[in-house]
Order: structure tokens, then sequence, then C-alpha cells
């Protein structure tokens, strides 16, 4: 079998409610060759609510570390076999960006940042009626506390279209992306994915 040439990830990061799959959405009719939208909202649909709700905290913490660690791991599995990866998640916790950013070295990484303002934010939580009132702008400051993308949109006032086409305008420019590597060099630290941080 031949060698397989790696994808590219597009990694989108932002708080809940900020339109990362909305984004990502749009960017999937936007790219050639073909990319697949993987979404941590979406790895956690696969895992029984009913079961998890019964857990204690403690435990439950540990499944969601298990999840979220797994699901890193799942963006670079996809990347390895040679496709095209759109990923939407909240970096809120540090550990997450340690492991990302160790799981995807040798990989391709645009990493995006997806603002909107805290307003914002609520007024979709209570329009959305399934995320808890404050979460996103509770998140804002944990999420983008590294302080690096190669390229940033905000949903504030934009459309998903529009900042899907920003997104799409800096991959078509051939830029190379430098955030990743750049935090990679920052923050070296050891492995969190399967302990505490």
């Amino acid at each position: 079998m031949p060698a397989i040439a790696p994808g590219r990830i597009v990694f989108l990061n932002g708080t809940s409610s900020s339109g990362k799959s909305s984004i990502a959405t749009e960017l999937l009719t936007m790219l050639d060759p073909p990319h697949f939208h993987l979404s941590a909202d979406a790895f956690n649909a696969m895992r029984s609510r009913e079961k998890s709700l019964r857990l204690a905290p403690a435990e439950l913490e540990v499944v969601l570390r298990r999840t979220r660690a797994g699901f890193h791991r799942a963006v670079a599995a996809m990347a390895a076999a040679g496709n095209n990866v759109v990923a939407d998640y909240v970096l809120s916790e540090e550990w997450r960006l340690v492991d990302c950013l160790r799981v995807l070295a040798g990989y391709q990484v645009v990493f995006v940042g997806v603002r909107c303002a805290d307003a914002e934010l609520a007024r979709r939580e209570l329009a959305r009626g399934d995320r808890e009132a404050g979460q996103g702008a509770a998140q804002q400051r944990r999420v983008h506390a590294h302080g690096r993308y190669d390229v940033e949109c905000d949903t504030t006032a934009a459309s998903p279209r529009q900042c899907a086409e920003l997104i799409a305008g800096y991959l078509a420019s051939g830029a190379v992306p430098v955030a990743f590597e750049q935090l990679r060099s920052l923050l070296q630290a050891p492995d969190h994915s399967q302990g505490g941080c």
C-alpha cells in the first residue's frame, strides 16, 4: 500500500454557543477536497446521557476526561488516514490544549479562534434552551488564554458563512500555519490526559 499523506486539520476553538459548528457546516460546502466535521458535542452524544447522570461527580469527571482525550486522538487518526478534518472544540482547560499539541504534532493544524461577545452568547444560550445560562461567558477568558491563532473570526455580528469565507480565504492564500508550533514550544508539559491537571 502506498504511503498516505496526512490530512489537514482546521481546528476551531471557541466558547460554547460561539458558532463553531455552524461555521464548520459552512466550511464543508466550500473546501476541496472533502473535509470531515468532527465535533466534541457529537462524541459526548455517543455516550448514554442517562447513565452519565447517575455517576458521582468524580466518576463523571474521569469519563469526561477520557472522552475528551479520545476526541483528540480521533482527530489525529482521521488525519493520519489522509482525511482533511474540521474539528470544533472548547479548549477550556489547559490540559486539553497541551494534549492536543502533543497528539497533533506532525500534522498541519490551522488554529482558528472563534470569538463572540458575552451578551450575544447569553442571547444564544437563552434561545437554544439546552445550555446553562452564562456558560459561554464564563469560558471566554480560559478558552482564549493562550492568545495565538492563525486566523480569527467574530460571530457577534458576522454570519457563519462570512466566518467560513474568511477561513477559506486564509486556507487558499497558501499561508503556513504557525500557531500550534509556537504554542507547542511555549507549553511543553507532562501528559495530563489521564490524570489531574
